[in-house]
């Protein structure tokens, strides 16, 4: 998907006119785990609307397979079903009698018969680990993280091409947390699906991503791997953000006199490192006493 100087004014011709993205222009490549951040307000989740032409920019231009989403006679509708949008809170869309009805709906607005939408949902509701003994239970007799998943398993039941989520694990415990984001990762790596997640946790998308877009006031500020956007801690706390709590320790233990790199962004990266440089150390101290 290219995104060629996509602009999106709210409110355009009215005393609210407020520019919400300026000049976007990104690739967003086939197979990437991507990480969107940014303050409130930054226009990541405008930015995201846009993919599948929930919303549709003032001026500019995206293209999907190389196709101009925006050009006479393009299916809208064709885009949904290949590029997957899951919003915050989504168990708030659950709506039917039974979780494997819910997940069933998508497939069936896509023109599958029932058979086909309940293989489809039998598959991405195990995909996220939904046990079958529940596929008959009401959606609204489960726990948060369930849910949550649930919710998820119903756009996956469409068979995207690309997964954006919004926030996915707002309001969930850490376990709850981490079980989803594994399930994603797993999916990504299972399934060579493109996924885009919008997050607040810095140690999420460290954890995670291969790729982060840090947006700032409708523009994009960085786009780089982890290890490089990081880098730029300070800058990042300027707009309201921040490191990984890693980062701080490994700039701490530098500044302490520990010859650590500072790179690390997640815990088992800091590990290592620390590990590295305590196996140095311990080397160098063995051949003085030996020497």
């Amino acid at each position: 998907m290219i995104l060629d100087k996509v602009n999106y004014i709210y409110g355009q011709g009215t005393a609210y006119e407020a520019c919400a993205l300026k000049d976007i222009n990104l690739e967003l490549k086939d197979g990437q785990f991507i990480g969107i951040i940014g303050h409130t307000g930054s226009g990541k989740s405008t930015l995201i609307q846009h993919l599948n032409g929930l919303l549709h920019a003032t001026s500019g231009n995206i293209y999907y397979n190389g196709e101009d989403i925006y050009a006479d006679g393009y299916s809208m509708r064709s885009l949904r079903s290949k590029v997957g949008l899951v919003f915050q809170y989504p168990e708030h869309q659950l709506f039917e009698t039974t979780i494997l009805d819910d997940v069933c709906f998508g497939p069936m607005n896509q023109g599958l018969d029932k058979n086909a939408a309940q293989l489809r949902a039998f598959e991405a509701l195990h995909s996220v680990g939904i046990p079958e003994e529940l596929f008959d239970q009401s959606p609204f007799d489960l726990s948060g993280g369930q849910k949550r998943r649930v919710a998820i398993a119903g756009v996956l039941a469409m068979k995207p091409e690309v997964l954006i989520l919004d926030e996915p694990t707002a309001g969930l415990d850490p376990k709850g947390r981490d079980e989803i984001l594994d399930q994603l990762a797993e999916l990504h790596d299972k399934q060579h699906m493109t996924v885009i997640l919008v997050s607040h946790s810095m140690e999420d998308v460290a954890k995670y991503v291969e790729r982060i877009i840090v947006m700032n006031q409708g523009s994009v500020m960085y786009d780089d791997t982890p290890k490089n956007v990081f880098r730029y801690y300070k800058e990042l706390e300027q707009i309201g953000l921040a490191a990984p709590q890693v980062t701080y320790l490994m700039h701490e233990l530098q500044e302490k006199g520990f010859p650590v790199s500072c790179d690390a962004t997640t815990v088992e990266e800091a590990k290592q490192e620390i590990l590295r440089v305590m196996s140095g150390e311990h080397a160098f101290c063995s051949r003085t006493i030996h020497g």
